[in-house]
């Protein structure tokens, strides 16, 4: 990789796991790259200690009421702090920026997104409510503006890596692996009484409180089958998941001759992040590296779609197009918040999204406005159905 100049990054939401994990790629390749600006939503010591240790340019804290003590710890250090999520939207414009990594969690990703595409930064994504809100949307403003895309997700990023050199060959299918969480050998009746703490113990990876929720319900998956359409061009049709228990493969892609190509690694989000961040090149790493000697058995298994409804949702939201897709994230995240908060069980959740995909008002061509509207409407619905 070019190290001349250093590409200067934006990592959004960098105090969560994706974040996190881009900075010790940072540190693991101080000749690459460089942070421009981090922010956070409400976890202000943990940006403090970011801006402290990597001194970026612009350090952004989207809870106003902790920009005071975001603006004093910094005051002896050359970092512009600032409040507001606004100011999300208005930092990766800047023109030194190269690349923006989207990892903050859920819809609110949606609009900083949108932003550093019009301005013609890369974006680095690992916010995937963006393109399962808004997927058809954000292809086109990337097109006009000529910006690229990589994905930052694992399973993703192994489709973007098995499709490297491909050039025009035809698709046939693209294989989405999954772990089946925490809870792939246990039954419906099970799940009735299944607790945060449970469902917080994901088997393989470690991530933020929101994914692991999902990863345990398979919203996560059906999530990246609907931004698997929009990243590569296929249909719902031409999308399959396969669970694989030990997430050594972490997807695959099948070609028109039968040919099945596959990108196998260690459960390891710094993987992806470090090949988006120096795509194409790919540069020497310290992490772990996959021991055929002991790896044992790989498995596989069909996805249970009536114990995980979630991953059928998805489907049928891809198919149905329009607004569905908001309908099922905005209704996913009030229902996973309030399942941390105990306020409703397990299995609640895929009934109330079930509820809202067939009470919420259906748009077949949504504006940029009417997204955001339906993914107000639509908490507003299932918040008061908690009650």
């Amino acid at each position: 990789m070019e190290t001349e100049k250093k590409r200067q990054i934006a990592i959004l939401g960098s105090t969560g796991s994706i974040g996190t994990q881009t900075l010790q790629v940072v540190e693991e390749h101080p000749e690459c790259f460089e942070v421009y600006a981090i922010t956070a939503g409400t976890r202000v010591n943990d940006l403090i200690e970011q801006a402290r240790k990597f001194l970026p340019r612009v350090a952004i804290i989207a809870d106003e009421s902790k920009y005071p003590q975001l603006k004093e710890a910094l005051a002896d250090l050359p970092i512009r702090a600032i409040g507001g999520y606004e100011a999300i939207c208005d930092v990766v414009q800047e023109p030194a920026i190269d690349i923006v990594v989207t990892a903050m969690v859920g819809f609110s990703g949606l609009r900083p997104t949108i932003a550093a595409i019009k301005a013609g930064k890369e974006i680095a994504l690992a916010n995937k409510e963006t393109m399962v809100v808004a997927g058809e949307l954000v292809n086109e403003l990337a097109t006009k503006h000529n910006v690229a895309i990589l994905p930052v997700d694992s399973e993703h990023s192994a489709i973007f890596q098995c499709l490297a050199g491909e050039m025009e060959n035809k698709v046939e299918k693209l294989i989405l692996t999954a772990s089946g969480g925490p809870f792939r050998t246990w039954d419906i009746a099970q799940l009735e009484n299944v607790t945060k703490e449970q469902a917080l113990k994901h088997p393989n990876w470690s991530m933020g409180a929101k994914i692991t929720i999902d990863s345990a319900s398979m919203m996560n998956k059906g999530f990246e089958v609907m931004e698997a359409k929009w990243l590569f061009g296929v249909g719902a049709e031409d999308i399959e998941v396969v669970v694989h228990p030990q997430s050594v493969i972490h997807s695959m892609v099948q070609f028109a001759d039968g040919a099945v190509k596959a990108q196998l690694g260690t459960p390891d989000m710094r993987l992806p992040i470090m090949y988006a961040l120096s795509y194409p090149a790919r540069l020497t790493s310290s992490f772990s590296r996959l021991d055929f000697g002991t790896l044992g058995e790989l498995t596989f298994e069909k996805p249970d779609l009536e114990k995980f409804p979630n991953l059928r949702h998805a489907y049928t939201a891809l198919q149905q197009g329009g607004n569905t897709p908001c309908v099922v994230n905005a209704g996913n995240e009030v229902c996973v918040a309030a399942f941390l908060a105990d306020r409703i069980r397990f299995n609640d959740m895929p009934r109330l999204i079930e509820k809202a995909m067939q009470q919420a008002p259906f748009i077949l061509k949504p504006t940029l406005e009417d997204y955001f509207a339906t993914d107000k409407e639509v908490r507003k619905m299932v918040e008061e159905w908690i009650g």
